[in-house]
């Protein structure tokens, strides 16, 4: 068994949990993954690639492949910075009609592992906790509202300049894809979202980051 520390944070779309597992490994001095980074990469290699989302074979060896990586706050693919068009709505919902195709996941799940080195990792993603690193010390399911969460992200948005005004109907969409995504990642057969039995429950609804930061790091100190 490995016995390198794992806190394996799992949650919804636009819950917060990417924002509070990187600060949380920043104050620990450990590793960070990204695991929907790298489910958002191999979709967004098919879509430049012109590979079917429904291609499962194509798609798992396109997986297999990948020219990924994560250095200085951003992410490469085949080289190249392509930070806003992995964070993208399109590449997000391309990401999750992929997650749900077994020989996909199977093809990244090595991975995924290969990020666990000393002195720890913070993990985050759909399944962390349930599926990649069953043996993590602290397992925590971080989740909001839907609406808390469309908010966010269309806040987001907004503060990047990716859109030129505030707009009610685009609110409404991203409200609407936040629904559509959290009923597609519970409802598939492989690895489906949930929280684990034994993960912690953290509502981050009315918690700003640095307070859901504070609870992730208690939790792990009760869970050394």
């Amino acid at each position: 068994m490995n016995t390198v520390p794992v806190i394996a944070i799992d949650g919804p779309s636009a819950s917060g949990k990417g924002t509070v597992a990187q600060r949380v490994a920043q104050r620990l001095g450990w590793h960070y993954l990204d695991s929907g980074a790298i489910y958002r990469l191999a979709a967004l290699a098919a879509i430049q690639k012109g590979v079917a989302l429904t291609d499962e074979p194509a798609l798992a060896k396109l997986a297999r492949h990948l020219d990924i990586s994560f250095a200085h706050n951003h992410i490469y693919l085949d080289g190249e910075t392509v930070d806003d068009a992995v964070r993208a709505e399109e590449t997000g919902n391309a990401a999750s009609a992929i997650a749900t195709l077994p020989a996909l996941r199977a093809a990244l799940l090595d991975r995924q592992r290969a990020f666990r080195q000393a002195p720890g990792l913070v993990a985050d993603g759909r399944d962390m906790a349930s599926v990649v690193f069953t043996d993590a010390k602290t397992k925590i399911y971080l989740t909001a509202t839907a609406e808390i969460r469309a908010q966010r992200r269309y806040r987001q948005l907004l503060e990047k300049g990716l859109l030129e005004q505030a707009d009610n109907a685009i609110f409404d969409r991203i409200l609407q894809d936040i629904r559509d995504r959290d009923a597609r990642d519970s409802a598939r057969t492989v690895a489906p979202l949930q929280q684990s039995t034994d993960a912690a429950l953290l509502d981050t609804t009315e918690l700003g980051i640095d307070e859901a930061v504070n609870q992730v790091l208690a939790l792990h100190h009760r869970n050394p």
